[in-house]
């Protein structure tokens, strides 16, 4: 035993079976002798047995198919070797990847087989792939395949399942590019086929599953990551010009240097006829892009330049030149400009119906109700190119996600609507009127609003955000008898949002003009009266609600007289909601608040966080609110003592609130996590 035994080398493997033979011994012919391998049990000897003699075929093959000589030969020999990997009693991943890297291997460096012989292979390996992931090498040669020939029935019959697979069970594309690629090149095939979209739709519904719950948790997120790795790769080159970084190709074959990459890719962009130049001007309009007859090709670098150009201009125009070092807002980087609105990259026909078929997919993801609020979550971000967000035919396609989110009723789908974090624009800005995406008269703005006012977002900030920015589009709205506009323009005159007089009797003219406006107008007109009546001093100065109460008895009750000199409320044991929070912000002395035990929940918080600065006692025990609500309680300064006795706090809330009340000295977190 001086020297290693190989494996090819062993002539014959068998188990010694005779009566007075060593116990648990496996022989080993060599061309030198034999040699036994005695086992401690009959267990580990078969497992030395079948991994001998799996070790010893597997060199056979892979012999075999290195030098495949004869076609016909070589796919029995992967029959072969498919079946052995297959009733193999050994359980191990290699015993099923063995083979198809060997497989992968031979195709790799076999690029000149035919059609036919791509099939007959593939059907081959099919049942390694029921349980198996394809290797790198073997998704390449699906992806061509399914480009190649996107109609044959291999697509359907062997990749379905393969690909179905994949997206249930695949934890981070990342890791394996190529798996996404193949699904992504999957799908293509199934667009190109004669029911092209509709065998799409099909496929994602068999992915979902016939109920109302997808069983699987990985299939939504897979295949939001092909979708935004398909429109991407339409507009990659052209990314890669513009920031002058290496493309995916260049990195895998170690072109990183500026000087090594090829220069910008000429761009084929549309121009439209120049305008007609207005008769008088009092400002002189930011220079536009050099005309030429259309279509022309410029070189990206250039395009830059003038699009960078024509953004500081517009931005100039419209803020002024005091404005700060602030980081500009996803619009302005989105061609807001009039010079770049009418600049639009033509993409290549075969990118073109890339973007179009997973624009059409996540429309189809948004139509399941289970689905929405992970796809809203996921699309949060905005995770798009900027090229593609100036696509007319892509926003519109994707319009139609943004208007299922805005018709949920959920909170966790609509509220993905407003950006991801603050400095950031979302889904709002870009589809609100002005904005890049915006291609109607304001229709689904309305339709975002109502839905984000009627949930948790009739606040203060909320509002005033409106007002700084879509100020006009809301009255253009509630000028055309948009009901949900009407009611922001009379909450921003009752929480006082608008400061400037011109602006509020510009807004009061805007409601009395119509028979709607001109209704809620009176209302809140009525509503200042009562409430100057209700913050008129006098009243008593405590006030205990009989159990089993509502927030129509609260209201009742506060517009019977005056309550100014209010500074104890008691709501316990009663059932009131966040409702009544509109009845409690009227009460400007109030100081001590018990809500024990009622259904007040995160939206009344919110509201009493903004609009009752002054109070000092509050009592939540019992109550269903959650961190989201409580969060807000941390403007409330002047808080002193809090009682959150059974509610859904958790620890990081709990020290988040008594790090930013400075005056809180009585906490009661019994009965939460942070107890």
């Amino acid at each position: 035993m001086e020297a290693p035994l190989s494996y090819s080398t062993i002539e014959d493997l068998q188990l010694l079976s005779w009566d007075n033979a060593p116990k648990y011994c496996v022989q080993l012919s060599f061309p030198g002798g034999t040699v036994l391998l005695q086992a401690a049990n009959s267990y580990l000897r078969d497992q030395w047995f079948h991994s001998i003699q799996w070790k010893k075929k597997i060199y056979k093959y892979r012999k075999v198919l290195n030098n495949p000589s004869r076609w016909d030969v070589v796919l029995k020999e992967i029959r072969a070797l498919v079946d052995m990997a297959l009733t193999s009693p050994l359980q191990d991943e290699s015993i099923h990847q063995a083979p198809l890297h060997i497989i992968s291997t031979l195709l790799a460096e076999n690029t000149n087989l035919s059609a036919q012989d791509h099939e007959n292979i593939i059907v081959a390996i099919a049942p390694l792939l029921e349980n198996n992931h394809p290797p790198p090498d073997l998704c390449e040669f699906f992806c061509k395949h399914c480009r190649e020939r996107p109609r044959s029935m291999v697509v359907i019959e062997v990749f379905t399942p393969v690909v179905q697979r994949i997206l249930k069970h695949n934890m981070d594309f990342g890791k394996c590019p190529r798996l996404r690629l193949f699904t992504q090149e999957y799908i293509l095939a199934l667009n190109e086929l004669n029911a092209g979209m509709e065998v799409v739709k099909k496929f994602i519904h068999s992915m979902h599953g016939p109920t109302g719950q997808c069983p699987h948790p990985r299939v939504l997120p897979n295949l939001v990551a092909v979708c935004l790795a398909a429109i991407y790769s339409c507009y990659e080159e052209f990314i890669n010009s513009r920031d002058n970084s290496p493309s995916l190709k260049e990195i895998r074959n170690g072109c990183q240097q500026q000087s090594e990459r090829k220069p910008p890719m000429p761009l084929r962009l549309l121009r439209p006829e120049p305008p007609t130049p207005p008769l008088t001007t009092t400002l002189s309009p930011p220079p536009a892009l050099p005309l030429s007859p259309p279509p022309s090709i410029v070189n990206s670098s250039e395009i830059l330049v003038e699009l960078e150009r024509n953004n500081n201009t517009a931005n100039t125009l419209r803020k002024g030149p005091a404005e700060g070092d602030s980081e500009p807002n996803l619009i302005d980087c989105l061609l807001v400009s009039p010079a770049l609105n009418a600049l639009s990259i033509q993409l290549p026909a075969h990118a073109d119906r890339v973007l179009g078929c997973f624009a059409l997919i996540l429309k189809m993801l948004s139509d399941y109700d289970d689905w929405r609020p992970a796809l809203a979550s996921l699309l949060q971000p905005i995770p798009f190119p900027k090229e593609a967000l100036a696509h007319a035919k892509f926003t519109k396609e994707l319009k139609y996600v943004i208007q299922r989110f805005a018709e949920d009723p959920r909170q966790e789908v609509h509220s993905c609507l407003l950006s991801v974090r603050s400095g950031k624009d979302g889904w709002f800005q870009l589809y609100s009127p002005g904005g890049v995406a915006c291609d109607d008269d304001g229709e689904l703005f309305a339709s975002m609003v109502h839905i984000l006012m009627g949930s948790c977002y009739k606040t203060k900030k909320f509002l005033l955000s409106l007002a700084e920015n879509k100020l006009g589009p809301c009255m253009l709205l509630a000028l055309r008898g948009n009901q949900t506009m009407v009611e922001i323009l009379c909450l921003m005159l009752e929480y006082n949002i608008i400061e400037n007089k011109d602006t509020q009797l510009q807004i009061i003219s805007t409601l009395e003009s119509t028979q709607v406006g001109l209704r809620m107008y009176e209302q809140l007109c009525d509503r200042q009266r009562e409430l100057k009546e209700l913050q008129r001093k006098g009243g008593p100065t405590r006030l205990t609600l009989p159990s089993k109460s509502t927030d129509a008895d609260l209201a009742r009750l506060l517009s019977s007289g005056s309550f100014g000199n209010l500074e104890n409320l008691s709501l316990a044991f009663t059932n009131v909601t966040s409702a009544c929070a509109e009845q409690l912000i009227k009460l400007p002395s109030l100081k001590q608040l018990n809500l024990w035990s009622t259904q007040f929940g995160d939206a009344g918080l919110r509201l009493l966080s903004e609009h009752l600065a002054c109070l000092q006692v509050l009592n939540l025990c019992e109550t269903p609110v959650t961190d989201a609500g409580l969060l807000s309680l941390s403007s409330m300064k002047s808080l002193c003592s809090l009682n959150m006795n059974s509610t859904k706090l958790t620890a990081d809330t709990y020290e988040d609130l008594k790090a930013k009340l400075p005056n809180l000295k009585e906490v009661d977190v019994r009965y939460t996590e942070a107890w």
